[in-house]
């Protein structure tokens, strides 16, 4: 899925947020807080959430971008679940939105084939009940920044006229080594979910992996000892569209009654940084 030219993530971002207050009939009012998790920011700054406010009428929201690149939805769950368990904020929005087709290398067949553009978006409140977030673990590794990257575009490499026809704006990525620290991320991190939740692997319902490669699905299926129809994928319809994967399939499990309330939903990610994340959620 390739959005048209002149589309920008809070484009994206703003249609899954409309979405998800009308199904969940929130007024744009009561939201305290927008996080929007994105590599592809409308602009490196003011913060794309902002965007987002203006567009769907949030007037007594504070609004804040987080850069976690695949792994950025989960991040904004737990940071969501942080201000709502401190009561600092009843209703978060958490949006991931990513149009990764404007950071694409069209002439690397290693990623240009990979990738699709895309937002999901969750509302989150404070109650009583035990349904929701039971238990959410987030991780980096900055040892591996140079695998899974944008070099371009910052204050360490600024465009210049000289330095446009590089490339240097577009995603560079070490497939075989993304592949291997993806599996042993995602694993380790899905067990540290599933631990947390005092929950094992055969009480998940669903599991949803970040739809980035089949075969690093497959990978984690085997390793946590699940048969592949309890693994949600949308992968080969959509591509990998980073920050809103994970949203956009959660959504797409509950209204093809993949899941259904009461169960346990374990979803677990993995991006650049590296970053990595899982939560088990109550549906």
């Amino acid at each position: 899925h390739i959005a048209d030219p002149g589309v920008a993530s809070s484009h994206l971002a703003t249609e899954a947020a409309k979405a998800v207050l009308s199904k969940t009939n929130t007024d744009p009012a009561e939201i305290g807080l927008i996080v929007l998790a994105s590599v592809t920011p409308d602009m490196l700054f003011p913060a794309t959430a902002c965007f987002v406010q203006k567009k769907i009428g949030a007037t007594n929201a504070a609004c804040l971008d987080i850069s976690a690149a695949c792994a950025g939805f989960i991040f904004g769950l737990e940071i969501a679940q942080q201000f709502i368990t401190s009561h600092t904020y009843d209703t978060v929005l958490v949006i991931g939105a990513d149009k990764l087709t404007s950071i694409t290398n069209w002439t690397d067949r290693n990623t240009c084939v990979l990738f699709g553009d895309g937002a999901g978006a969750a509302a989150l409140r404070h109650r009583g009940s035990p349904h929701g977030v039971i238990s959410t673990h987030i991780g980096s590794d900055g040892q591996y920044t140079n695998i899974l990257f944008m070099p371009g575009g910052g204050s360490r490499c600024p465009i210049t006229r000289e330095n446009v026809d590089m490339n240097l704006v577009t995603i560079h990525m070490t497939g075989k080594e993304v592949y291997k620290q993806a599996v042993i991320a995602m694993l380790n991190a899905a067990k540290k979910a599933l631990e947390l939740a005092g929950l094992s692997i055969d009480d998940i319902a669903c599991v949803i992996p970040h739809q980035a490669n089949l075969r690093i699905m497959e990978a984690i299926a085997d390793r946590l000892g699940i048969s592949r129809d309890k693994m949600f994928v949308n992968l080969d319809r959509y591509g990998n569209t980073s920050a809103a994967a994970v949203a956009i399939a959660l959504d797409e499990a509950n209204r093809t009654k993949r899941i259904k309330p009461g169960d346990y939903v374990l979803m677990v990610v993995f991006g650049g940084g590296l970053t990595w994340a899982s939560t088990v959620i109550e549906w």
